[in-house]
């Protein structure tokens, strides 16, 4: 059964529920300061492999019973003190301060606060962003708290008598619409195939009620791996499309790709995803530690808990394979850009030989002294000017290419004198060596 959401509280209701809770007692104002805001779920489970939804009194099992309470922080731009704040409205009391922080927290964290076992995998970043993931428990021998930020797919539990997946489809259409008016088919919208298409696994099979507290983490342990590896499997199949539109060769779509900067934000978002992975490889071996000296845990868990660390292992790899190819499809889009820009040049550089004769021409004519050939200017006095101006810029050019030339000449000579020193070096000890050897021939080597 999916988290179902609880009904909302009107905003009427709810000013009259905090004045009246103001009078009696002012300690249960922040319990109704955020009503509807954040949704909620507990379950009851018999330890026989059924259950049942319970009342949110955050209260413990007996015997072989042991309780769920799960919190779905909203998605959006709201600060950590804010989920913080949501979090103490739901959980406090009877749980501490200090225990609901720990479960907010940002970053890695496995270890006991009060009692419990606590640990998280709460990655950094903009609440609303797709790729900011945020999981944490609090684990006692007949309860479990977990908080998640968004909808968490595969993590509450289903009939599957009542599924869509238990009967073969038909795609949507026009015609199959008029059919499912008329109840002679079942038809699945498209985008819901496409979705279903993007994960890794399926929505509600394989996921059998648990009987134990301990079969109840690695559950949601599991739908945590699940989540981030439906993450990497819609990047993969955007990755695909992406590639196969570039092999097409569109001039509009690869210069919208540059002014988007999309592969940019695809790598940076697959270092979020890396970031989440790794947070996963320091939390999931403290838990089996942690959990392998409970008595309450089965040796099966921790069995399972290791294979999701060896899947998180290889998610790991994938990641880094996708980011390699992010990195080789950039690569290409500069590489493309600097040709496009490169053949603009060349165009520039045609118009020039165009018009270079031409301004040599008009600057040459152009000129204001005497002298100039073909001007009829026959004076003596004045006719020197324009040959004095040709030798002051052959003297010029003349200048500029020895200014050009002179380091390549100055390394030249550089290494010429390097080669003669070596050289030099060589002979001395090629002397010293062969005294050396007629002093050893003709007796012992003075030391």
């Amino acid at each position: 059964m999916e988290l179902e959401e609880e009904e909302p509280i009107l905003e009427g209701e709810a000013v009259e529920m905090d004045k009246e809770n103001s009078k009696e007692t002012p300690m249960k104002e922040i319990r109704t300061r955020f009503p509807g805001v954040v949704r909620k779920k507990a379950y009851a489970f018999d330890g026989f492999g059924s259950y049942f939804t319970k009342e949110w009194d955050l209260s413990e099992g007996k015997g072989k019973e042991f309780c769920w309470y799960h919190v779905e922080l909203p998605k959006g731009n709201q600060k950590l003190a804010l989920s913080a704040q949501y979090l103490i409205d739901v959980l406090c009391p009877p749980l501490k301060l200090q225990d609901i922080l720990s479960l907010v927290t940002n970053g890695p964290f496995c270890g006991h606060v009060n009692g419990a076992l606590v640990f998280r995998v709460n990655s950094p970043g903009t609440a609303s962003s797709d790729f900011t993931l945020r999981i944490a428990a609090r684990i006692t021998e007949n309860s479990l708290i977990t908080v998640s930020l968004g909808r968490v797919p595969r993590l509450g539990f289903s009939p599957m008598g009542h599924s869509l997946l238990s009967e073969i489809p038909s795609v949507e259409s026009s015609s199959l619409a008029r059919a499912e008016k008329e109840g002679d088919a079942i038809v699945i919208r498209e985008h819901v195939l496409e979705f279903l298409l993007t994960m890794n696994h399926s929505e509600e099979a394989d996921n059998p009620v648990p009987r134990t507290l301990s079969n109840l983490v690695i559950h949601v342990l599991d739908t945590h791996v699940d989540h981030v590896q439906d993450i990497v499997t819609k990047l993969e199949i955007e990755l695909d499309a992406v590639e196969f539109e570039l092999d097409k060769g569109a001039f509009a779509l690869k210069m919208q790709m540059l002014d988007e900067r999309r592969f940019p934000k695809m790598h940076l978002n697959l270092q979020r995803l890396l970031q989440v992975i790794a947070y996963g490889e320091q939390v999931f071996p403290r838990v089996r530690e942690k959990c392998s000296t409970k008595s309450w845990f089965a040796g099966e868990d921790i069995v399972a808990l290791e294979e999701l660390i060896g899947r998180l292992r290889r998610l790991k790899e994938n990641v880094g394979f996708i980011s390699n190819r992010v990195t080789a499809l950039q690569a290409g889009l500069d590489s493309w850009q600097s040709e496009q820009i490169n053949k603009k040049l060349y165009y520039l550089s045609f118009l020039s030989l165009i018009f270079l004769p031409l301004s040599i021409i008009t600057g040459v004519f152009g000129m204001n002294v005497g002298g100039i050939p073909w001007s009829g200017q026959d004076d003596p006095a004045i006719k020197d000017g324009f040959r004095n101006v040709m030798f002051l810029s052959v003297g010029v050019l003349l200048l500029l290419l020895l200014c050009f030339t002179f380091p390549s000449i100055y390394a030249h000579m550089r290494n010429q004198r390097v080669l003669r020193r070596c050289w030099s070096l060589n002979r001395s000890f090629l002397k010293r060596t062969l005294r050396v050897g007629s002093q050893e021939r003709g007796g012992y080597t003075r030391m």
